[in-house]
């Protein structure tokens, strides 16, 4: 009977130092699985798995089917921000924070950050509530000024006043009232240096948005940095506070933001984290000019030590052969002499084309290419050809005798096509009289619509 007194105290003792983690998902999801994260920065970091549990629930007289998970997690777990992922795709998250509480939250799947609520834990219920009570009152300030840049005669200086005060009201209230609390720091950083006075320029407006934009930041405070919010904070200033229809000047908005940035942002581990995140965005944009930007200006001023070597190279390798950068340069052998890409100099435009005599619409599309460039003697082409043998590709060159023909063996393992990360045949690059890409074509149509221009 003790030693049964004993384990069950020890049951007890183990189960109250653990802290639960529980999600309702309402409509049901069709998934089984949620993942839950630590956010560290700009990393995921994993925690565990569970399962995702299915229940029958009455709703205003109706039955409905909800999804519920739980996790547990022991007294050591690290206080922060967490994340329960339940699609690899899209918007499929949830994050909150953890301070040695239970958390309980409800949210819909098709819309997770509009729908979520919080049911238990202070700290999440109290932040939620900052979030939607100032996001209001700043929508509702926001919307009085961009309507004086409208009318600028209109009487508007009262209301702009009133909804100017409702704002720092509610910031005052809940920076005292989470004093001394985890989510203090994140109160006090989503403040806005909103102006006392209605702006009638447009000018003007934009230049007090973004000067005071980072005003309630601090860069080396623990807590914001071991989160996403800073993140979240820079993305916000980049990429939707400092935007233009104009390429050049979007540009140049870019460079002076990413300046603006790095002037605050003082530890350099952090540094890292940042430039690594910014070429990463960049890189999704395909935006070559300010991803080498980053890696010159940034990414080479960091320690010798924090630099990875492996990231840059993967991160430019991708980058390599996109519209902008010089062609990856290969040579070939051609009637008895070694031919190097970079060195012809015959033409004004190079049209280099990946296929394959196994492809079906190659066999369409390269005698179709053939006969549109007859005429064209500004034009020469480079036909790299994916072959697991050279029995059909020298037959079939035969047919194209004014064409540089290369033959790539060992098919989609050939350097070359690594290097100019072919996947699928025919592929097209359009180049400039200094083998610079200008245009990757996805069909023949495409392609002619470029050369057309010519």
């Amino acid at each position: 009977m003790k030693k049964l007194i004993a384990i069950l105290i020890l049951i007890s003792a183990v189960s109250n130092a653990q802290n639960t983690i529980k999600g309702t998902i309402q409509p049901a999801l069709e998934s089984d699985w949620v993942i839950l994260y630590k956010i560290e920065g700009a990393q995921q970091v994993f925690v565990q798995n569970t399962s995702i549990k299915k229940d029958t629930v009455t709703v205003d007289g109706k039955q409905k089917i909800v999804s519920s998970f739980q996790f547990l997690l022991p007294e050591k777990a690290a206080t922060g921000t967490y994340r329960t992922t339940y699609n690899i795709e899209g918007t499929g998250y949830v994050d909150f924070i953890y301070n040695k509480e239970n958390v309980s939250f409800n949210f819909n799947p098709n819309n997770p950050f509009e729908t979520l609520s919080f049911s238990e834990s202070k700290e999440n219920i109290e932040y939620l509530r900052y979030q939607i009570a100032i996001f209001e009152a700043q929508r509702q300030l926001d919307s009085i000024q961009v309507l004086g840049l409208k009318n600028v005669d209109a009487a508007l200086s009262v209301a702009y006043k009133e909804a100017y005060d409702k704002v720092n009201r509610i910031q005052e209230k809940f920076t005292k009232r989470t004093k001394g609390t985890y989510i203090a720091p994140f109160i006090k950083a989503s403040s806005i240096n909103n102006s006392p006075a209605i702006f009638s320029s447009p000018e003007n407006y934009r230049a007090n948005l973004t000067s005071s934009f980072f005003d309630a930041v601090d860069f080396s405070d623990k807590t914001l940095l071991n989160s996403p919010f800073l993140f979240s904070k820079i993305s916000d200033y980049i990429f939707y506070l400092n935007t233009s229809d104009d390429k050049k000047t979007q540009q140049n908005l870019y460079k002076e933001s990413l300046k603006n940035v790095f002037a605050k942002v003082t530890n350099t581990a952090f540094k890292k984290e940042v430039v690594e995140f910014l070429i990463t965005q960049f890189e999704s944009l395909k935006n070559i000019e300010i991803v080498d930007e980053l890696f010159n200006h940034y990414y080479s001023t960091l320690p010798v030590s924090l630099q990875d070597a492996k990231f840059k190279s993967q991160k430019l390798a991708l980058l390599s052969v996109e519209v902008g950068r010089i062609a990856p340069d290969f040579s070939w052998e051609e009637n008895g002499k070694t031919i190097k890409l970079s060195d012809l100099n015959e033409a004004k435009n190079y049209i280099l084309v990946f296929w394959s005599t196994a492809c079906s619409h190659c066999l369409k599309a390269i005698p179709k290419l053939d006969k549109y460039l007859k005429g064209k003697p500004d034009i020469s082409v480079i036909a790299y050809s994916l072959e697991k043998t050279d029995f059909k590709w020298k037959k079939m060159k035969q047919d194209l005798p004014n064409w540089h023909h290369v033959l790539g063996l060992n098919k989609w393992k050939n350097k070359i096509v690594t290097t100019y990360a072919i996947n699928s045949t025919p592929d097209f690059f359009i180049l400039d009289a200094d083998k610079k890409i200008i245009a990757r074509p996805y069909e023949l149509k495409d392609l002619k619509e470029v050369v057309d221009q010519f």
